[in-house]
């Protein structure tokens, strides 16, 4: 089977975090991913694109989903006009905290998950790549 690939934009606004769990969720069910896999995912997206929204100039932002013809694999990426690399938590947001703990989520979800720059925009992508079907 051929990997399957969706690639969706939105615009670099704090509501776009609730689309972007919408278009996920809803993608990730046609394609038949397993309910854990699902939610991860969901919540990945949703952490990415906050992130991207709150802490870069960005005026839109590229999601994509890349599900290996295995179907073992699941990227998803998360396109930006943020130049910064993005890099691992030094340090766990305190109980008092009211931000901070996104990239800390992402860590802890994605079996593996990096940034580089983009080839699909003027910044960076942040991916995360999680076990789909074990």
């Amino acid at each position: 089977m051929p990997r399957r690939e969706y690639w969706f934009g939105l615009p670099a606004l704090r509501t776009s975090a609730r689309s972007a769990r919408d278009t996920v969720r809803d993608r990730l069910r046609a394609w038949k991913v397993p309910g854990d896999a699902l939610c991860d995912a969901v919540l990945l997206v949703s952490e990415l694109t906050t992130n991207a929204v709150l802490h870069t100039d960005s005026g839109h932002v590229l999601c994509g989903l890349t599900l290996t013809g295995d179907e073992r694999c699941l990227r998803i990426e998360l396109h930006d006009d943020g130049r910064t690399p993005v890099r691992p938590p030094e340090h766990r947001a305190g109980p008092g905290d009211e931000s901070g703990r996104g990239l800390f989520l992402v860590q802890q979800l994605a079996d593996r998950w990096g940034s580089a720059r983009s080839t699909r925009a003027e910044g960076k992508v942040v991916w995360a790549e999680l076990t789909a079907h074990p």
